[in-house]
């Protein structure tokens, strides 16, 4: 197996495992914690559920962000199979991939970390009104801010910049069902880029975004899947393409099935 195949199977592998994994803990934060309904509860009601959830819920808090950190990694192997000279923006692609990752986790970290220690404070019989007010105060910040606004907003934004650049890399690539792959990328990011559309007042971007990002995760999934599907010729010689320039990892792949 070449070097160019393993990085196939790693992407294919990488493509699966991620949205699995977010979806597992998105659902556990579903069923546990009303999540993302819960957002738009009273202070007062989030902090005593949070606390109601105990280490478990901490626990649940602690992986999903993770997600996130393996989204970046995710984000550099799509590069590598998926960049070509015909696909200069894939680096542009790459860079806003990594800044979804990094701001949904800054944006998620929240939770295990600050959230314990306000829900504490909060419902501490010797605390004063005066003291979960000023919990209150503080949680709603970070909500608006490092939740909203980083987290939401900015992930929205950039994740489906990316999902966008690299589903039109898709549709010139050899991938199978190349076009209905980039299709379905282009709708869900679309879905996605919808999200950012909730601060503004359209109170159905909350619902599009979940449909966009479940396409999404359907779309990554489908990718690795024919990555890991793709069959190669281990004996095959190195690959030009009609102009005489390396093929790319996926062309190669590509040839290899058509030669069998």
């Amino acid at each position: 197996m070449n070097d160019d195949v393993r990085l196939s199977k790693l992407t294919g592998i990488v493509l699966i495992l991620m949205p699995i994994a977010f979806n597992v803990f998105f659902t556990l934060l579903s069923v546990t914690f009303e999540y993302p309904d819960i957002l738009r509860e009273p202070t007062s009601y989030v902090l005593r559920t949070f606390d109601a959830g105990g280490s478990g819920l901490v626990a649940i808090w602690y992986g999903f962000p993770l997600t996130a950190v393996l989204f970046v990694p995710l984000v550099v192997l799509v590069h590598k199979v998926l960049a070509r000279q015909d696909t200069p923006y894939m680096a542009v692609a790459t860079t806003f991939g990594v800044v979804a990752g990094v701001v949904q986790f800054l944006g998620l970290i929240r939770w295990p970390f600050l959230v314990p220690y306000l829900a504490d404070v909060y419902l501490d019989p010797a605390s004063s009104e005066a003291t979960r007010e000023s919990v209150a105060v503080v949680f709603e910040a970070f909500n608006r801010y490092a939740g909203a606004a980083v987290g939401e907003n900015l992930g929205y934004l950039f994740t489906g910049l990316w999902t966008v650049l690299v589903a039109l890399a898709m549709f010139g690539s050899a991938l199978p069902f190349r076009r209905w792959l980039s299709l379905l990328g282009m709708v869900s990011a679309a879905g996605v880029l919808v999200g950012t559309l909730e601060p503004a007042g359209f109170e159905a971007a909350a619902n599009i975004v979940v449909v966009g990002f479940v396409l999404w995760s359907i779309w990554l999934a489908l990718t690795g899947i024919f990555l890991l599907l793709t069959r190669s010729n281990r004996h095959r010689a190195p690959q030009t393409n009609p102009a005489g320039n390396p093929t790319t990892p996926i062309e190669d792949l590509a040839g290899s099935d058509h030669d069998r």
